[in-house]
């Protein structure tokens, strides 16, 4: 949740007994840009939710479920989700008699879960969260453009939000993604694939202009994409056909994978203690 950092009470003629609260500062929730970002950040995202969604099943206060859950009640901050309105927060799992009282209807499909012996339905809250997690994020965020080798647990993921089924709850889904090694080794995996193509190291030293566009990328006047290694970036360079160069910087991702700037040209190179460019050669 958003980090409370102070807060005073007030009293005021028109309303009285009034709470301003300060709060950190986060990003609006924009899906058509997330869209656009590599899928290490949307899976970032997601995994933030993920642990969002366990600490709410699991809070001090009981199984706390968002009623209003929507995309413009969330914000981002340093590439995570943080919810920002907790006004329709709820603590109380819904009575009843029989399992039919336990119905849970959204746009799309509903269920109904099971009485349990203390008359409350079992696990609503969490059941509503992860659902709705499901409609507003994973399935739009998760599958796409994502590693062919996690796609079998992310399928996974997908299904247990978006069916309820024996993996639908939230612990399951932190255990999977937090930590995760079978993510974690996709993202530091090393190219094995030789290239065929010679570059030159050039240390020290960096391209300033010379940019195209690529997606995903992470500077959108660029193509800044990130790799684990030296082979990694010659793959990528060899699979675009204006890639003449590339420069490895000092900055990491997330997972620790390295930031690198392809370039079309080489014309003009300048001293840059922090960078090495590579240059490919031409017959």
């Amino acid at each position: 949740c958003f980090q409370l950092y102070g807060y005073c009470y007030q009293d005021s003629n028109d309303i009285p007994d009034t709470l301003t609260t300060i709060t950190e500062l986060g990003s609006p929730l924009e899906m058509i840009q997330l869209l656009q970002t590599s899928w290490e950040d949307r899976f970032r995202i997601c995994l933030s939710l993920v642990r969002l969604l366990h600490y709410l099943a699991h809070s001090p206060l009981g199984s706390v479920t968002l009623l209003d859950f929507r995309p413009r009640q969330f914000v981002i901050v340093d590439g995570e989700l943080k919810v920002t309105d907790l006004d329709d927060a709820s603590i109380e799992e819904s009575s009843c008699t029989s399992n039919s009282d336990c119905f849970m209807e959204f746009p799309a499909r509903n269920f109904t879960l099971p009485c349990s012996v203390e008359g409350r339905c079992q696990s609503m809250n969490e059941k509503r969260n992860l659902y709705n997690a499901y409609r507003f994020f994973f399935t739009y965020l998760l599958p796409h453009s994502a590693p062919s080798s996690l796609r079998p647990l992310l399928d996974k993921i997908v299904n247990a939000t978006g069916n309820h089924n024996k993996h639908g709850n939230a612990k399951y889904l932190a255990l999977e993604l937090s930590p995760s090694p079978s993510v974690n080794s996709e993202f530091t995996q090393k190219c094995v694939k030789s290239a065929n193509t010679q570059y030159r190291r050039v240390p020290e030293a960096f391209i300033p202009d010379e940019n195209y566009r690529c997606w995903p990328s992470y500077h959108h006047k660029g193509c800044l994409l990130s790799v684990f290694d030296v082979n990694e970036a010659i793959e990528i360079c060899d699979s675009y056909s204006q890639c003449k160069a590339f420069v490895l910087t000092n900055q990491t991702t997330w997972t620790g994978r390295q930031l690198v700037f392809f370039k079309m040209a080489s014309n003009h190179i300048v001293p840059d203690p922090d960078k090495i460019t590579y240059v490919k050669v031409t017959d």
